[in-house]
């Protein structure tokens, strides 16, 4: 006789911010626009979203200055620069997508541990930030779009 044993293990996961992977996928549609402005209802078609959410980080890529938008018939946005001067860690900048992750911030001070553990997180934080974006850095919005282009998401293909 067989006995069969199942565990089931139920996870919770956070959905992570999608902005920064939003606000790329929104300046890479610009980058193959060219110099023609692209209207938010065009943009959110690709994304999938609501044009509002478009426009509200469209409004962030405005204030940091890496877009540029007009209203009216010929209204839409484009890039404000050339895509090879805008770098991802721009726009994760722009996006103010936070930290890598966050902090639990009431603990026992009676404790040892929980005395200290805010203390080593933080550091460990902002090291990784700092990793974070200048791996960042590296890559352009036209490096975006070549990739994009040339490989789609052929499996072990990153950007280059």
């Amino acid at each position: 006789m067989t006995t069969f044993v199942f565990v089931t293990k139920v996870i919770t996961v956070m959905a992570a911010n999608s902005q920064f992977a939003i606000a790329v996928h929104i300046l890479t549609v610009l980058v193959k626009a060219g110099e023609e402005n692209v209207k938010s209802d065009y943009i959110a078609a690709s994304v999938k979203t609501n044009p509002v959410v478009i426009r509200r980080i469209l409004g962030d890529l405005s204030q940091s200055k890496l877009v540029i938008s007009q209203t009216g018939a010929n209204g839409g946005t484009r890039l404000a620069k050339c895509p090879k001067e805008i770098n991802l860690a721009d726009v994760h900048k722009a996006v103010s997508c936070g930290n890598t992750f966050a902090l639990h911030r009431q603990t026992n001070d009676d404790c040892l541990i929980g005395k200290n553990i805010q203390c080593v997180l933080e550091k460990l934080q902002g090291e990784i930030n700092d990793v974070v974006e200048a791996k960042l850095a590296q890559f352009s919005l036209q490096s975006v779009l070549e990739a994009v282009e040339e490989v789609g998401c052929k499996k072990g293909k990153v950007l280059s």
